[in-house]
């Protein structure tokens, strides 16, 4: 990443936004909390071509997406091909000041970051040698990938243990609360919730890494990462032009997904409403993230005839088992010789459709994960399911809908949350800014 000339990222941030650079809070987290989130390994080919609004040219030329906006990058934004998804807990006696200059620091760095530059003006080569430089240095040289990072509020937030810990409690989302349980949930409290979370999508895991690494360190005495997850191959599209992408049971992922240009059903399923409550989350959504480990050594003994019938779909093409082509919308009512329903009434594609849940739908960004193996040595791999929707109420029906889907015999949830995603920052301002005012 290279760095033009730039404001003095040393000055205090602004009382509406973060323009002036990071706070003194946050340049001691680059200093005390090097290295805190670890290394990436690996890298792979530079950012492909997406059409989206608010993209632009970097200081290398490379295809960025600017941080400021309506809605927040990294929603409908075309789907990058690797993950790194950190939840973040605020710390024992933080106060409200804190959170807003955390938040402020996070949204100068993003802002820098997305852009192709470093964390700060100073960089990973300026400043003192007898200090630890700004930014971490990995992704020097390297292209800005389509980098995004989207920032959002769990229900801890706000409200914690009966505690309003930053004078928000009354400005909480009704709509945010913590999941309910579901069927076949086998849930690791260390894999679950957070009082924020940072979504880091790019083209090259090095970017998507060095982003929450450098946002760790800047959290550091106000915020610590209470877990994270990487992912790669995403399995789902947001633009027509993306192909569908498989998932690790060998699937197209995301045909029916909802589109960065179909407008219409983003402002019905997606964006929350000037109408909704509160009214400082106009323009904003709620993500929820699920780990869903798979069982992929017992899938991949069973008959691609038995595997086609539990997805409702052919592997090959991906076209629903009623006929046509991918995209061929499924026929529910098409029968066998035998009169049974071509795509069972059990099948993954029926129970998850729109009809079958009163219209609901959401947009999804899911990513594949492999975490090693596990103590029986089978691939501890899955899904990292991640959707944005207008209500958590469209997750939680399509959730429960999915309960007696034959495909969770070969799937287990262990990781859960839910976050209030605010509106893009307006230039010059941070996300979340809404909240306090």
């Amino acid at each position: 990443m290279t760095d033009p000339s730039t404001p003095d990222a040393h000055a205090e941030p602004t009382s509406s936004g973060t323009a002036a650079g990071l706070s003194r809070r946050g340049l001691l987290g680059l200093a005390v909390g090097a290295g805190a989130a670890g290394l990436a390994v690996g890298a792979t080919a530079g950012a492909a071509a997406a059409s989206a609004a608010g993209r632009g040219g970097g200081a290398d030329g490379a295809e960025v997406f600017d941080f400021f906006g309506t809605h927040q990058a990294g929603i409908t934004t075309p789907v990058q091909d690797h993950l790194h998804f950190a939840a973040f807990d605020m710390m024992a006696r933080t106060d409200r000041d804190d959170l807003i200059t955390l938040l402020q620091d996070w949204s100068y760095a993003a802002s820098r970051m997305t852009q192709g530059l470093e964390v700060s003006a100073t960089g990973a080569v300026g400043g003192s040698p007898q200090a630890p430089p700004d930014d971490t240095g990995e992704a020097l040289g390297l292209p800005a990938s389509r980098l995004t990072i989207t920032i959002g509020f769990g229900p801890t937030l706000f409200v914690a243990d009966g505690v309003d810990r930053y004078g928000i409690a009354d400005r909480r989302p009704p709509l945010l609360e913590r999941l309910p349980a579901f069927l076949g949930d086998d849930l690791d409290p260390a894999a679950s919730d957070g009082d924020l979370f940072v979504q880091a999508c790019a083209d090259d895991p090095q970017v998507a890494v060095h982003a929450v690494r450098n946002l760790s360190r800047i959290a550091f005495g106000r915020a610590t990462l209470r877990w994270s997850q990487l992912g790669f191959g995403r399995t789902s599209r947001t633009t027509s032009e993306q192909a569908t992408p498989r998932n690790l049971f060998g699937f197209k992922d995301g045909t029916a997904n909802i589109l960065a240009d179909d407008t219409a059903s983003l402002d019905e399923h997606v964006w929350v409403g000037s109408a909704d409550e509160p009214t400082w989350l106009a323009g904003g959504s709620y993500l929820v993230a699920r780990k869903i480990a798979m069982l992929i050594e017992t899938w991949d003994r069973v008959r691609l005839a038995e595997q086609d019938a539990i997805i409702g779909r052919d592997k090959g093409e991906g076209a629903p088992l009623s006929g046509g082509d991918e995209f061929t919308e499924p026929d529910f009512t098409a029968t066998d010789a035998a009169g049974s329903p071509v795509i069972p009434a059990d099948s993954h594609v029926r129970l998850a459709h729109p009809d079958a849940n009163g219209g609901a739908r959401i947009l999804r960004r899911g990513y594949n994960f492999v975490d090693g193996n596990n103590a029986l040595g089978r691939l501890d791999a899955g899904l990292f399911f991640l959707s944005y929707q207008r209500s958590p109420e469209q997750f939680i029906r399509i959730q429960r809908s999915l309960s007696t889907d034959v495909m969770n015999e070969y799937l287990r949830h262990v990781g859960s949350g839910l976050w209030a995603v605010p509106p893009g920052a307006a230039t010059g301002s941070f996300v979340g800014a809404g909240l306090f005012a």
